[in-house]
């Protein structure tokens, strides 16, 4: 019982652990996996990198951004945008 007792405290650190760092960032993956899937067309974006732009073709691991005064089109990874400012369904 003492055996059990001496690690009790290690015990509890481990399950802290996780519960403030595992299950938060599991809960932002999900966030982060739903927002890319629900990208549409006209959706105002911004890259990891800053750029922003609006999504004017989806591809499977791509998008095309539209961005610029002169309509630069940049193909840009999924996985390189950061967040979505804009919905078109917002507007």
């Amino acid at each position: 019982m003492q055996q059990v007792m001496a690690f009790l405290p290690m015990i509890l650190v481990l399950v802290l652990f996780y519960l403030m760092i595992f299950i938060p960032e599991k809960k932002r993956k999900k966030q982060y996996g739903d927002m890319l899937t629900s990208l549409k067309v006209n959706d105002e974006i911004m890259s990891k990198g800053g750029i922003m732009g609006r999504i004017i073709n989806i591809q499977d691991e791509y998008v095309i951004l539209e961005t610029g005064p002169e309509r630069a089109r940049i193909k840009l990874a999924k996985n390189g945008i950061s967040q979505v400012v804009n919905n078109e369904t917002q507007k």
